[in-house]
Order: C-alpha cells, then structure tokens, then sequence
C-alpha cells in the first residue's frame, strides 16, 4: 500500500500539484499583504499628522492637511472648556456645602459661648435650657435632635 502511495506522489501529473500552496494559505497570504499596505498606508497618515513627512505633500494636500488639524483642535479646545466648566461648577457646590457648614458651625459657637457664658454666671440648668430655646437653633442636615449639658446641674436658689 505504502508503494502504492508513493508512486501515485512520483507519478509526472501529481508532482505539480505538491508545489503548488493549497488556496486557504494564498487567501490568507492576500490577506497579510492587504493588511500589511494598509499599515503602511494608516503609519504615514500617522507621521503627517505629526509633522513628521510633510516633504512630499503638495499645497493641496498640505492645506488639506492643516484644514483638518484646525477641526481636531476646535474639538479639543471645546472638549478642555467643557471639562473646566463641569470643574468649575463642582467646585461652586462644594463652596456653597462649605459655607453652609460654616454657618451652622458659627451657630454651634454661638450657643455654646451663650451656654457658657450663662454656667459662669451661675445660672440654674432651667435658665440655661430656657435661654437655648429663645436663640435660633443650628439647623442640622439630619432630622435628630440633641443637646449639650455642660457639668452638673446646678441647685436651685431661694
């Protein structure tokens, strides 16, 4: 059998076609070579667009050339504004929480001098309770209420 196959392989008409690359590797070299011209071409697009083989343009081509750079660069310019005003405005909101804790911090002083100023004077805790609720409340974020008691109650005058 094994004579049999290599003198088929021998025979004049079947030596041409073992030469021969089978079509799938001839597509798939096709393929390679398109693909490889089309690198080339896209590298020196590339290169022109940097600058880099602009000495075998003519002025068409150069005015082409730097017709379509001035877009792409309209559209970065207005890409950067956008982005410096989405900055711009987190940067207002986080000022006006900023200021809005400031307030209410300032409120927290405010309350706790009075308070303070009212132990020194040897209030009872009642006045003291009486005083916090006349002066405006620190309004909090969050719905819950709490208070300060400084030291210990103080005993009741007669």
């Amino acid at each position: 059998m094994q004579q049999l196959i290599e003198k088929h392989k021998l025979h004049p008409d079947n030596l041409g076609k073992m030469d021969q690359p089978c079509l799938e590797l001839q597509l798939e070299y096709n393929t390679c070579t398109i693909l490889r011209k089309e690198i080339e071409e896209q590298t020196l697009e590339l290169r022109k667009i940097k600058g880099e083989e602009l000495h075998g343009m003519d002025i068409e081509e150069l005015h082409k050339l730097e017709k379509d750079l001035q877009v792409g660069l309209s559209r970065v310019i207005e890409t950067k504004g956008e982005k410096f005003l989405e900055e711009i405005t987190a940067l207002q909101q986080k000022e006006a929480q900023l200021m809005e804790e400031n307030q209410r911090l300032k409120q927290m002083e405010n309350l706790f001098s009075v308070q303070t100023h009212v132990l020194e004077q040897g209030q009872s805790s009642e006045s003291i309770t009486h005083i916090c609720s006349l002066s405006d409340p620190p309004q909090d974020n969050d719905s819950s209420e709490t208070s300060l008691k400084l030291g210990l109650p103080l005993p009741n005058r007669i």
